[in-house]
């Protein structure tokens, strides 16, 4: 199964993500921590070094699940394009895709969390508040999301909400189909 967990930067993707995939001894894959590395090679902060990240964990996310792994990875696949990557990977290896958006409307708190984190990046730059409500207006419409989460929870919260949804599928579905 490939696990896709979204959102704008500061709601806790990668907290989120490393539980969920602690949680289902899956792998963890990262877009900025690759995006990091990339630029630490040399490549130069642009959309296509963002995209050659993207690109760069849809390889890994593949390789990892035709070893029958699940596999969870944080981006913030904004727009169609970028989920198109995680629905190709997902085809290529014939498991079960599932996306989750995570939303944190309270603003305060948002900007609280995005302003107060600290990662270990030495390269890729930490977006200013106008930064993510730039994202915010331009992020896609997403009709084929499955499970939307509010982010305002605890990360123990949040991933047990996750991790329901994935163990236990409703009557008549399978996990792709829940929460649309």
């Amino acid at each position: 199964m490939l696990v896709v967990i979204s959102g704008l930067p500061g709601t806790g993707k990668t907290a989120v993500a490393a539980e969920v995939a602690r949680g289902a001894v899956a792998v963890h894959l990262s877009i900025d921590t690759v995006e990091d590395a990339l630029l630490g090679a040399g490549f130069p902060r642009s959309w296509t070094t963002g995209v050659a990240a993207y690109e760069a964990v849809r390889a890994a996310a593949e390789q990892n699940l035709h070893l029958r792994r699940t596999v969870v990875v944080d981006a913030v696949n904004d727009s169609e394009p970028a989920r198109d990557t995680w629905r190709r990977a997902a085809a290529a290896a014939g498991v079960p895709l599932v996306f989750v958006l995570l939303t944190l409307d309270d603003t305060e708190e948002h900007r609280r969390r995005l302003e107060g984190r600290r990662r270990n990046l030495e390269n890729v730059l930490e977006p200013s508040w106008d930064d993510v409500g730039s994202r915010r207006a331009s992020f896609e419409p997403w009709p084929d999301v499955h499970l939307r989460v509010d982010a305002s929870e605890s990360i123990q919260h949040i991933t047990s909400v996750i991790a329901s949804q994935l163990n236990a599928p409703a009557e008549g579905s399978s996990p792709v189909d829940r929460g649309r």
